[in-house]
């Protein structure tokens, strides 16, 4: 687990229009009352599953990769690709505005970490060594993620 706070803690909750693109803003209390404990600990703590154990590893299904917190749009299956890194890997986000990039100073190291851009859950980082057209490797958490089959 991470050190990282949750800034909308001690925000006060208001309605958002997701389709609109809004920002979406829960209480952490909000947040443990709608994710399971595993995905609590990934989005809003900022955990890493471990490698080679998610649903969307190796998964070859075609749609649209979303935020788990609050169903943003994130990835394409079009830019998803076996990286051997043990997470789902995609060479870009579906939309610039789709996540946000946060440094991360964690564990001894320097990394980039994105999050949903409309609800700031973590999923995961982007590394500088992923294939063309991008040369970068967003590396994913899948029980960050839902999949629309129907995007695709």
């Amino acid at each position: 687990m991470s050190d990282h706070t949750d800034p909308a803690a001690t925000e006060t909750a208001r309605p958002a229009d997701p389709a609109a693109g809004e920002k979406v803003v829960r209480t952490d209390t909000e947040w443990r009352a709608l994710l399971d404990p595993a995905r609590y600990a990934i989005l809003r703590q900022a955990a890493t599953e471990r490698p080679f154990t998610g649903a969307y590893t190796y998964s070859k299904q075609t749609g649209t990769y979303q935020c788990g917190g609050c169903g943003n749009p994130l990835f394409s299956s079009d830019t998803k690709y076996d990286s051997g890194c043990g997470w789902p890997s995609f060479y870009e986000p579906l939309t610039p505005g789709a996540v946000e990039y946060i440094e991360d100073r964690s564990h001894g190291m320097i990394r980039t970490e994105v999050r949903c851009g409309r609800c700031g859950s973590h999923l995961g980082h982007v590394f500088p060594d992923g294939p063309r057209p991008t040369g970068q490797r967003y590396c994913m958490n899948s029980l960050a993620l839902d999949l629309d089959p129907s995007d695709g």
